[in-house]
């Protein structure tokens, strides 16, 4: 099959993307044919006789690109989640292609003419909500790319987003080279007490494959590296796995620390160039903090809350260890025999009860009773892996709202961790309207012979989390694609799925299909009183924890000049937050992808910051009975169909009928 095939909409049942007639040899003619047809589209609106309008240049903007845009939304979450080695160099071979077309755009003055013409006759145009935010973001995307530059300014910012591109990309490439590098091999049975026995048998397959008669091979895969945190007995494993785990990207071939000082320094040059002080100034310009003195207002109020109950459960567990130096590869396994001690809370007795089947029935079955929407395998849908499944959505009337793909386990083509993305976005044209393709990654443990894949509290959570995610983008209706779905404020888009952890706890959720997967038995009350109880424990350590994150964000793009030595840098950066002292060769920079790979620069914050808004919002659904259609309709019709068309503090205020509360979340966390 040839580049082609992308030219128009797919063949297939619902357009969905038909992955056996795709080669990875397609994409890269693919992707430089529609980035031609793309330039020819922009041609045709600069060379447009017609005054410009808000239909003629706006508009017609937004609905250029199609047809790139249909080739990068299959190739991008297939280079996350099934990558090769070829799909990784073409991804990197591919970024400065793609950062040049796009900066072409951006400083072509005969596009910034026009958007701008439009942009001064604002006020005369009649816009509705919709209209004036695309207006206004297509104006903004111009004016902060460097369409107002002139000269050598223009031709360096050309070069910043060039080299930006390519350094972030290899970023997060080596994350992943370094993950399914880093091994532990333990041939030692002593060392391997406490660790559950569905761990510890893929760990004996995998040395087994690794050429080893005898022994364990530890990855550093999350659902292995917790589990051999939190249950080891062997002081000296955890701390192994500690160290090796927080010491990947710090040195070797795949070492990110040169490359996250030039990106730190380039993204401030950026920034100086349209004269901001700093990157994060640039960046918090369109979300709900505003200004990098906001953000640090929250950090810095949440940190005093928090810090007197952190003091006090990290004095609970000293004590309880009896460790005169206890350490980080100390505190998840004396965290959890403490939690198992004063609730006979046990993670590991809790997975039979979460069978992913039926933890897909329930999170499915919660949505259908908040909704009105149902779920059924997708006739015809290919998917891209065998472990994926294609659900086609649909709402209440029966309608077409949406196909949802799952990928729940990992594989070494797959990065950490856990996110939605989408193969399609929604959007309307003189067409009709185009329903969106969603997909949610995880990676938790897989099924064996003997049982299913069994879910700890935690991986539900996840699980929650991106499922809410999953349906900020199905619910979509909006016009424009650009604003439809999660493409919001960054402090925004966390609130759908932060919001969907909160039922975890509650009986009314998990009596629908929380049971043991060999018995049939019904979670017992009494383990959903612990579950209840547990939600807050450590509630201060997971949140100075969070802060640190946070902190060190923002210490990266409020810089003024470039950064010293990296170690020093982070802990100066987290020392209002600090836990405990930083251990040589350990350090996050190097590996925090959100923020040099992703779109969290300057932005993950915005994990507390929705924080807050979700605690507000779900007290909402607890006045008034948890699962609660009319209160959840109000929360899809406010919150998750509008996307990114209106002012988030807007669309919360008309959900809510009131500003959020802040201490919310203190009430909830208890503090």
């Amino acid at each position: 099959m040839s580049k082609d095939i992308f030219t128009k909409e797919f063949q297939t049942p619902h357009h969905s993307a038909p992955f056996s007639l795709i080669s990875e040899e397609d994409f890269e003619p693919a992707i430089l044919a529609g980035i031609e047809k793309a330039k020819a589209e922009i041609d045709a609106i600069a060379l447009n006789p017609e005054p410009p309008t808000f239909a003629n240049t706006i508009v017609a903007l937004e609905r250029t690109g199609t047809e790139l845009t249909r080739v990068l939304n299959i190739f991008y979450p297939l280079q996350s989640a099934l990558a090769s080695d070829y799909l990784m160099d073409l991804s990197v071979r591919i970024a400065p292609v793609l950062s040049e077309y796009s900066t072409s755009i951006t400083l072509d003055p005969r596009i910034w003419k026009r958007v701008r013409e439009v942009y001064d006759h604002r006020d005369t145009l009649g816009l509705d909500a919709e209209d004036a935010m695309l207006l206004d973001q297509t104006y903004e995307s111009f004016a902060f790319a460097g369409a107002l530059l002139e000269g050598d300014d223009r031709e360096e910012f050309r070069q910043i987003n060039s080299e930006l591109t390519e350094l972030t990309t290899r970023f997060g490439q080596n994350v992943l080279k370094e993950m399914n590098a880093t091994e532990l091999f333990v041939d030692d049975a002593s060392e391997m007490e406490g660790i559950p026995l569905r761990v510890a048998d893929e760990a004996r397959e995998l040395a087994a494959k690794r050429g080893h008669s005898e022994g364990w091979m530890l990855t550093m895969a999350q659902p292995t590296y917790v589990a051999v945190m939190k249950s080891a007995h062997s002081r000296s494993l955890r701390e192994k796995m500690w160290r090796l785990y927080n010491a990947r990207n710090t040195a070797g071939e795949y070492s990110n620390i040169e490359i996250i000082r030039r990106i730190a320094e380039l993204r401030l040059r950026k920034a100086r160039l349209l004269g901001f002080d700093t990157y994060a100034h640039l960046k918090l310009r369109r979300t709900m903090a505003g200004t990098p003195e906001k953000v640090y207002e929250m950090l810095h109020t949440l940190a005093a809350s928090y810090r007197p109950v952190e003091t006090k459960e990290m004095d609970e567990l000293r004590h309880y260890s009896a460790l005169e130096d206890f350490a980080p590869w100390d505190y998840s396994y004396y965290a959890n025999r403490l939690r198992n001690e004063k609730f006979s809370y046990d993670e590991e007795a809790l997975r039979p009860y979460f069978s992913l089947p039926k933890v897909v029935e329930g999170v499915f079955g919660l949505a259908s009773k908040l909704y009105g929407i149902s779920f059924s395998e997708a006739e015809g849908v290919e998917v891209y892996h065998p472990d994926v499944k294609a659900y086609e959505v649909t709402d209440s009337d029966g309608s077409h709202l949406g196909l949802l793909y799952t990928d729940f386990f990992p594989r070494e083509s797959k990065r950490p961790g856990a996110w939605m993305t989408d193969f399609r976005s929604e959007w309307v044209d003189d067409e009709g309207e185009h329903r969106p393709h969603v997909t949610i990654v995880m990676n938790f443990t897989k099924p064996t012979a003997l049982a299913p894949s069994l879910l700890s509290p935690d991986e539900v959570r996840t699980f929650l989390h991106e499922f809410g995610h999953a349906l900020h983008g199905l619910f979509a209706r909006t016009r424009y694609a650009s604003l439809s779905g999660t493409n919001v404020y960054r402090d925004f888009v966390e609130l759908p799925s932060q919001f969907n952890e909160n039922f975890l706890t509650h009986r009314e959720f998990l009596d629908t299909f929380a049971s043991h997967y060999l018995t049939g038995e019904p979670i017992p009350d009494s383990e959903i009183a612990k579950l209840e109880a547990d939600a807050r424990f450590g509630a201060g350590y997971a949140c100075l924890r969070q802060l640190g994150f946070g902190f060190l964000d923002m210490a990266w793009h409020t810089l003024t000049s470039p950064a010293g030595e990296v170690a020093a840098f982070e802990r100066e950066a987290c020392r209002e937050v600090e836990i405990f002292p930083p251990r040589e060769g350990a350090l996050i920079s190097p590996q925090f992808s959100h923020i040099f790979a992703g779109g969290y620069a300057a932005g993950y914050y915005s994990y507390k910051w929705a924080e807050l808004l979700d605690a507000d919002a779900f007290e909402m659904f607890s006045e008034n009975g948890v699962i609660d259609r009319p209160t959840a309709m109000r929360f899809r019709r406010e919150i998750l169909e509008k996307g990114g068309t209106e002012d988030p503090a807007l669309l919360y205020r008309r959900f809510r009928g009131k500003d959020p509360d802040p201490a919310a979340l203190l009430r909830r966390d208890g503090v």
